[in-house]
């Protein structure tokens, strides 16, 4: 008994005071990490389980690998060497160009049933080939296989836009025995289309101008023209052509090799976009930006007179013959709106070089404010190859005659844009649009409601000096040298300007505005290269556009 109660007192029972014990004395286990918890061994009987399946499935794909070396090994040897595995390519359809009604210009038609790729179609109607371009189709080498997988595009939208409209081929497999027949195949990658393109072009407008200038180069022997009609606040382009052209779609085929070498051999030369990469003589066209100049640095008052007896003299201090500036005749008394009109050439042979008490511009204010409107310079269209020009100056001079130095005529004649004077068709449009959108350098653009740059003509100092120059310009339409359009509300500046060595032929422009009230758009024609003594100008081409417009989008003209 003695030796129960000693095991009894070891092992007592809690006393009452030890029940409730201090919190901060409990171990500092983070219950979330699992700490504090008493560890249980895992029982041996899950790895047995899961060792078994593993050599379960190692038993089986053995056996098959066995199967497939060893019992049938030969059979498949056999059929790998007569068997191989080719990829070819899966083309992917360009995208398809509208323009800005949804009309198709260019798109994908499969034709050959046989071939791998679609062919692409052009639009019919005439006018369209500088503008969309034409591209060449992928080819295949002597065995079959296609060595260029893609199509490569060589000119206009085409080129410009390639990468949108190309869109990714995609990828297919298969598997052939040496006698070419076909065991199996497989798209590995589906091709993606390319992307659809709607451009800022009216075709119907389009076709109008386009009959206009080639009715007047056939009727009128003018070797070629071009033209183009520009939104004046966004630089949409709503119509532009050249003439002659090439037909895309036998370009992009490239069988009718006799057409393709007549296109080659063509002295008109079929290829070149006359309205960006033609560079001509301006003639008068640039004496509405001279006109501005000289308002803006205030050598002339609008109202001044100038009088025009149909030549200028400037005599000859050393005993020599005088030298002598001709009018194309003689206008009387002229103020600078009826200058413009009557484009007499004394009143900018006076503002543009100065003559006794007139002052003049001088060829350093003549070419800044030619570059001022964008005039000799590229205007960032989105067409491959457009060309710049030439604005003459000194050191323009000293480079092409380095024994001659600059002398007034070469002022003069720069003045009316003859002598070293080259510009593009485009350029001239987007500086009339400048003249009536409150000095603003759009840049002209093939897709309808593209964000684009523009620049301001910060150096016109009075806004009304473009008030002077439009009504001039619209005097040019009710009385002057391009009444042939009188019957709309138009205005417009006239030019010829003499080429060649003899002198015998000329081109012919008309650039402008429309409507005249409320200008929404500019436009210039250039015709190149017509007889010296040619009656039919540009103006009757641009007469021409407007009537197809009346007739067939007179919303353009309201």
């Amino acid at each position: 008994m003695s030796l129960f109660r000693k095991k009894r007192k070891k092992y007592r029972d809690v006393d009452p005071d030890e029940i409730l014990i201090d919190a901060q004395n409990l171990p500092n286990f983070n219950r979330q990490q699992f700490e504090g918890r008493l560890e249980k061994a895992i029982k041996e009987k899950p790895f047995f389980i899961f060792g078994f399946f593993v050599t379960v499935v190692f038993i089986i794909f053995s056996g098959r690998l066995f199967y497939i070396q060893v019992i049938q090994g030969d059979e498949y040897l056999a059929k790998s060497e007569r068997n191989s595995l080719n990829t070819t390519p899966i083309f992917a359809d360009r995208g398809i160009i509208y323009d800005r009604n949804k009309v198709e210009l260019a798109w994908n038609e499969r034709l050959i049933p046989e071939q791998p790729f679609a062919d692409r179609v052009y639009i019919k109607q005439p006018g369209f080939a500088h503008l969309l371009g034409y591209i060449k189709y992928p080819e295949k080498d002597s065995s079959g296989n296609f060595w260029r997988d893609s199509f490569i595009a060589k000119d206009g939208i085409e080129k410009i836009y390639s990468k949108l409209l190309e869109g990714k081929n995609g990828v297919k497999i298969f598997e052939e025995d040496v006698y070419g027949n076909t065991y199996s195949e497989n798209t590995i990658n589906p091709p993606i289309h390319g992307t659809d393109l709607m451009l800022s072009i009216d075709s119907k407008v389009q076709e109008g101008l386009y009959k206009g200038i080639e009715n007047l180069a056939q009727s009128s022997g003018y070797r070629g023209g071009g033209g183009i009609i520009i939104d004046v606040d966004t630089g949409d382009v709503l119509a532009m052509t050249s003439y002659p052209e090439y037909d895309p779609n036998i370009l992009s085929k490239g069988e009718d090799q006799n057409i393709i070498k007549g296109y080659l051999e063509d002295s008109r030369r079929v290829f070149i976009n006359r309205v960006l990469s033609g560079v001509y003589t301006p003639g008068s066209i640039v004496k509405p930006f001279v006109a501005i100049g000289a308002l803006n640095e205030r050598i002339i008052d609008p109202r001044t007179q100038i009088l025009s007896t149909g030549k200028l003299v400037i005599p000859n201090i050393y005993g020599g013959p005088d030298s002598i500036f001709k009018d194309w005749k003689a206008h009387g008394y002229v103020d600078m709106r009826e200058s413009i009109a009557v484009s007499s050439n004394i009143y900018f042979y006076e503002i543009g070089g100065g003559y006794k008490d007139q002052k003049g511009l001088g060829i350093a204010n003549i070419e800044k404010y030619s570059k001022a409107f964008g005039i000799g310079k590229k205007s960032g269209i989105d067409l491959p190859n457009e060309l710049s020009g030439v604005i003459p100056n000194i050191e323009w001079k000293k480079k092409n005659f380095p024994n001659d130095p600059w002398r007034i005529g070469n002022t003069y004649h720069t003045a009316i844009g003859q002598y070293g004077f080259q510009v593009t068709p485009i350029q001239m449009a987007r500086a009339t649009a400048a003249i009536v959108n409150g000095g603003n350098l759009v840049t002209p653009g093939l897709i309808l409601n593209a964000a684009r740059p523009k620049e301001h003509i910060d150096i016109i100092k009075d806004e009304n000096d473009y008030k002077v120059v439009q009504e001039g310009m619209r005097q040019v339409v009710t009385d002057g040298t391009g009444t042939s359009m009188k019957a709309f509300s138009v205005a417009a500046k006239s030019g010829t300007a003499q080429v060649g060595v003899s002198k015998d032929r000329v081109n012919s422009w008309i650039i402008g505005f429309f409507p005249y009230e409320n200008p929404k758009y500019a436009f210039a024609i250039l015709m190149e290269s017509g007889t010296a003594n040619q009656v039919a100008s540009a103006s009757n081409a641009m007469k021409y556009t407007l009537e197809w417009m009346q007739m067939n989008t007179p919303e353009y003209l309201k």
